[in-house]
């Protein structure tokens, strides 16, 4: 089992706002591409935010976006389409667009427009 299967996401929450600010991007940035994989909306991404939902919880919650297997690419040495847990895929997906974000690729790229 992956440790991000028990972390939370508030604990990991910070470190994409980090990482995206320090690349030049803006939290509201980060929450559109969080926004746009998840299909909540901005208090329901707070709620996660403030409450420490563990990341099975998150991605229970949420209704992934249709355009999410359009996500490709390799993150911490993995290809993402080729990952076979539905967990771990949807939470290398989140760290893909985050990594895209902070890379300064275009939002139309990241959202798959």
């Amino acid at each position: 089992m992956s440790k991000f299967f028990t972390m939370t996401f508030a604990r990991v929450y910070p470190l994409y706002v980090a990482k995206v600010e320090r690349k030049g991007r803006t939290v509201e940035e980060l929450d559109e591409v969080i926004r746009w994989l998840t299909g909540f909306d901005e208090p329901t991404l707070r709620r996660h935010v403030d409450d420490g939902t563990t990341f099975p919880d998150f991605f229970a919650g949420a209704s992934l976006n249709p355009n999410a297997s359009m996500i490709t690419g390799v993150v911490c040495g993995m290809r993402v389409e080729t990952i076979e847990d539905p967990l771990e895929q949807k939470i290398r997906y989140l760290d893909k667009l985050v990594d895209e974000l902070a890379k300064g690729k275009s939002m139309e790229k990241i959202l798959r427009s």
